[in-house]
């Protein structure tokens, strides 16, 4: 690199860019060009690569200039090989999707790594190739990073990056947060921005057509490579090849009687009297047998062997750990200390299992190892790998169905383990004590880490039946991290699991003893759950906020009351009557046998309350929301709770319930109906004709007695469903004009009144207009989400409720249901998912919905409804990546309107600055309609007056946050500065280039009641 490291440009040539990047370890074009490199460090490296040590960008060099200079045979390319070159060429040479992911599964062991890294050399001259090797607790400063290698720091050298990651659960969150950036920079893309070479470790995995896999096996041609290469190595190494074990196990088709032939040396190892030799190859074995990637610093085995050094003298590391030594690589990796782990994963298990048939037990192994290697300050990476041994669950392989292998599934059917593949073994090979000693051993190691005695506690109630035990663990953890509400959920389940073992012998008071130390654990879980709120982290900047809002609590109080109702009234049917409040349970006591029952009195007061709640919550929880777009909830969930609500509340009216309408709540209560979420699954429940019909009557009933806005509301949404369902009504829905004008809604309304608001109000043509204005109807719908369900359903996926169909009225309000159940008169496959859109190609589909026209621009989605551009959501980002005509569908969720089978309808752009100057610029802001005569904007203009009289900046932040016009680290600094004219200014300060943001803000203020009368005075000053 003569000149310095270069980037590969777009036409094949190349830029001088010296910037580093603090995240990704960029693979210049020129790498080692120009270089002159010791013979011995070639040497070295050849070696270290053959006998099992991690892949260099130097080995891919060496093995190039043998091959140009005639001197050695190709490097091996597994078969995959050529399959995820030509999937990374083709994406390349589009110029969207802007984000794509390629995938390589690879089993252990089995030269994945090397594939992946063969690929990024292989192809640095035409894309931009790196590795992503920091950390990923921020996603949005790699994001980052990504989008300047693209532009390598400037808007005209765009060239696609080619990102080698290895955590799958990082990429869909790493493609939005490089879209949003993409957005918020205006930057006109000439080219695919990056694709994410998706390398990632699997145990067990099927054939895959659209997915690159590597197994422990070698085909017929992987073998002839491998003999070819054994033979060029041996004539120019010699015996030293015997020791070349990374190459050997695979050239050998990952023989294991190779393996057990190189590690015959185990064969004299003794319990007793462990030379320090012996017990550091374990330590490393047992780490890289059970967490693959595991490595020991050479500095730390050097310090093992410091006593030793005063008896025997200063040795080598190789000449220490003789006769093991030819089984362990010592290696570096880019600026890092020397580290040590075993030649290879099948080595690492031999060894372990060698050494436990020797009488040196994996728990005596893992104890040493902490007492040893675990002193004082441990390392942080130690600590991981120490946690992954000990407590992280690997999936369970379970047998696969041919649909599977049909359907294109790339792993086989799994579900998590109970407990470490570790903790299993040793509880399998030497029993339930030893696992928990090792369990309790690193819980009092680490002293401050909340995630070993939850394990322990785990494992005592559901292993060993120890309920005293486990609660005393599990508060521990809970000491150790109180504000978690997954640590808390541990001590929950302990008394829920007490419960549910008790003999059936046990009494009435012990049932309820138990019941309510398990009540009140959960009750705390869910508050915690609660507090719990925020995106990325809490106020001091420190504290993780979950990914998910956990729902554990709340579902945990439910099996517990499921429990306690069963218990109970086998007991004594009595108890059915006070556990639903029909009864009082001071009236009935007697019958009980045991009057200190009623010191349970205000717990079972209450659960009938508290099922109700919580029962509500899942109704909404599941019908509104699913973990993620290809995923649903296990279903029971839904069955568990449905179970404890017919129990508690169903079947029964509470005594001295007169509430007006109170007959009909409870018939709608019976039928799972009495909210609008329980309305809205009516079809997804399978309700019967009938049930409906009586549904909707009853809904009608109570609207006239209490002229309840949600009870109309109620009733018209029961009316859409009979339609939906087909089914024949006496009369038309009445009071539709009554329900119009009580608009408009305020934030506060629930957004299920806002949804049937939209829906009412949607033109049924999209060159209709619309009498209602749309563009506060969507914001007001998103404001009512926010205030109601954004905390709860956070990283979820809001799948659609209903389509605007053709036709006039409510007919032309479709439900989900419908548009499955036509998809799968013609399809055998039913729609699992709304991820790849395909039941919209369905002729079918198509005739019963509406399409509507609309533009992209800027990575948004605008539908043209009566001249007017209304921006929406898009169910898939990756349709927003090129600025023109589109048509689309229009579903519902419970946010809002979203845009569903995104297709471009002309070839052209729409007003892309990309066409006025074919250059590779900046795109040039629209012109906006709040430009004075002079091009001064109405928020430039006016800066000052709104920096010294706006108030309610945290509201605009949010708006803007939501709209993605501010980045999240905008928005926490501003949200820090401590005057309100301060944070008013950082807004500005924000949005100053963009007119988008300008114009954005404008209308947020516009809307806002409070501010409504200063923007009216500043547009009259003009």
């Amino acid at each position: 690199m003569a000149n310095g490291p270069a980037l590969s440009t777009a036409r094949g040539g190349e830029i001088y860019q010296t910037s580093p990047l603090s995240l990704l370890d960029v693979l210049y074009a020129n790498k080692f060009e120009g270089e002159i490199i010791d013979p011995e460090v070639v040497k070295q490296t050849e070696e270290n690569f053959y006998r099992g040590a991690p892949p260099k960008w130097l080995n891919f060099y060496i093995s190039e200039q043998a091959e140009s200079d005639g001197s050695g045979t190709p490097f091996i390319k597994r078969d995959g090989y050529d399959k995820l070159v030509r999937q990374i060429k083709t994406q390349g040479k589009r110029k969207f999707p802007e984000t794509s992911i390629v995938n390589l599964f690879h089993q252990p062991g089995c030269g994945g790594t090397t594939v992946a890294m063969k690929v990024l050399w292989d192809l640095r001259k035409t894309f931009r190739s790196a590795v992503l090797t920091g950390s990923t607790s921020d996603i949005t400063n790699v994001a980052e990073e990504v989008v300047y290698l693209f532009t390598a720091g400037s808007r005209g050298h765009q060239n696609t990056v080619l990102l080698l990651v290895n955590d799958e659960q990082i990429l869909e969150n790493l493609q939005e947060k490089i879209i949003m950036i993409i957005a918020e920079q205006q930057i006109v893309t000439h080219k695919s921005v990056v694709i994410l070479l998706n390398c990632v470790r699997k145990d067990a995995l099927l054939q895959n057509r659209d997915h690159v896999v590597l197994r422990k096996v070698l085909s017929d041609t992987e073998k002839q490579k491998f003999d070819q290469k054994n033979t060029e190595l041996r004539r120019k190494y010699h015996g030293k090849c015997n020791q070349f074990h990374g190459f050997n196990i695979m050239q050998t088709n990952f023989s294991q009687a190779y393996v057990k032939q190189v590690c015959e040396v185990f064969s004299t190892v003794r319990r007793a009297k462990k030379p320090k030799k012996t017990q550091l190859v374990a330590f490393i074995s047992l780490l890289n047998a059970y967490v693959p990637g595991s490595y020991l610093l050479e500095s730390q085995c050097l310090d093992f062997f410091k006593h030793d050094d005063y008896i025997r003298g200063d040795f080598s590391m190789e000449d220490r750990m003789e006769p093991f030594s030819h089984l362990i690589i010592t290696f570096t990796t880019e600026a890092s200390e020397k580290k040590v782990c075993m030649a290879h994963p099948m080595i690492a298990q031999c060894c372990t299992e060698l050494m436990a048939e020797a009488g040196v037990a994996r728990s005596d192994t893992a104890r040493n190892l902490l007492t040893t290697l675990c002193r004082a300050e441990v390392p942080a990476f130690l600590v991981g790998f120490v946690k992954d041994m000990l407590t992280k669950r690997r999936p369970k392989p379970k047998e696969s169905k041919e649909e599977d292998i049909q359907n294109n599934s790339t792993e086989m059917k799994e579900e998590p383990e109970r407990f470490s593949r570790l903790i299993l073994d040793i509880q399998r090979m030497e029993g339930d004590g030893q696992s928990a000693s090792v369990l309790a051993m690193v819980s009092k190691k680490f002293a401050q880490n909340p995630f070993f005695p939850q394990a322990l506690a785990r494992f005592y109630y559901s292993e060993l039946q120890d309920y005293n035990r486990a609660e005393m663990w599990a508060k521990r953890a809970k000491q150790r991290d109180p504000q978690n509400s997954f640590i808390a959920d541990t001590l929950g389940q302990v008394h829920k699991n007490h419960l549910k073992n008790m003999e059936h012998s046990a009494s009435q008071r012990e049932i309820l003893h138990m019941a309510k130390k398990a009540i009140e654990a959960f009750k705390e879980e869910e508050q915690l759950a609660e507090n719990e709120r925020g995106t990325d982290m809490k106020g001091d900047g420190k504290t993780k906020i979950p990914h998910l809002f956990n729902t554990r609590g709340m579902f945990g109080y439910l099996q517990v009351c499921n429990l306690v109702y069963d218990r109970l009234v086998r007991q004594n049917i009595t108890w059915r009557g006070v556990l639903t409040k029909t009864v009082s349970l001071g009236s009935v006591l007697g019958s009980f046998g045991d009057n200190k029952l009623f010191r349970f009195y205000n717990l079972i007061n209450s659960l009938r309350d508290e099922v109700e709640r919580k029962c509500a919550f899942f109704d909404k929880y599941l019908t509104y929301s699913k973990p993620n777009i290809k995923k649903d909830d296990p279903p029971y969930i839904s069955k568990d709770t449905t179970d404890c609500y017919r129990k508690y509340v169903g079947d029964s009216p509470p005594k001295h319930f007169k509430e007006k309408g109170a007959a009909l709540i409870q018939k709608l209560k019976q039928n799972l109906a009495d909210t609008s979420a329980g309305v809205l699954s009516c079809l997804d429940r399978e309700c019967t004709e009938s049930d409906l019909k009586e549904i909707t009557t009853w809904w009608e009933e109570i609207f006239l007695q209490r002229d309840s806005v949600s009870a109309l509301a109620n009733y018209i949404l029961a009316h859409i469903m009979l339609r939906n369902m087909g089914a024949m009504f006496p009369s038309d829905c009445n009071y539709l004009t009554d329900f119009i004008e009580k608009m408009p809604l305020i934030h506060e309304d629930s957004p299920e009144l806002h949804m049937l608001t939209l829906l009412l109000c949607w033109p049924s043509d999209s060159k209709e207009k619309c009498v209602h204005d749309l563009k506060e109807l969507i914001p007001g719908m998103h404001c009512s989400y926010d205030y109601a369900y954004k905390t709860h359903f956070r990283s979820r996926y809001l799948p659609p409720l209903f389509f605007i169909g053709k036709g006039q009225d409510l007919t032309r309000i479709v439900h989900r249901k419908v548009l499955k159940e036509i998809f799968l008169e013609q399809n055998e496959e039913t729609i699992q998912d709304w991820s790849n859109e395909k039941i919209f190609k369905d002729p079918n589909v198509q005739d019963r919905l509406l399409k509507v026209e609309g533009v992209v621009r800027n990575h948004r989605v605008y539908a043209n409804i009566g001249g007017t551009e209304i921006e929406m959501d898009a169910n898939l980002r990756n349709s927003l990546e090129e600025d023109c005509q589109v048509s689309f569908y229009n579903g519902f969720t419970i946010r809002g309107p979203v845009a569903f089978a995104i297709q471009k309808t002309t070839a052209e752009n729409v007003q892309s600055s990309e066409m006025a100057n074919p250059e590779p610029e900046e795109r040039k802001p629209q012109l906006s309609a709040l430009m004075d005569n002079n091009g001064g904007h109405f928020i430039d203009l006016h800066q000052m007056v709104l920096i010294n009289r706006v108030t309610d900046t945290e509201g605009i932040l949010l708006k803007l946050k939501d709209r993605r016009l501010i980045s999240n680290e905008n928005y926490e600094a501003v949200r820090a500065l401590k005057s309100k004219q301060d944070q008013m200014s950082g807004i500005l300060q924000s949005l100053t280039s963009s007119t988008m943001g300008k114009d954005a803000l404008y209308e947020i203020l516009k809307r806002m009641k409070s501010m409504r009368s200063l923007i009216n005075e500043l547009e009259g000053s003009d």
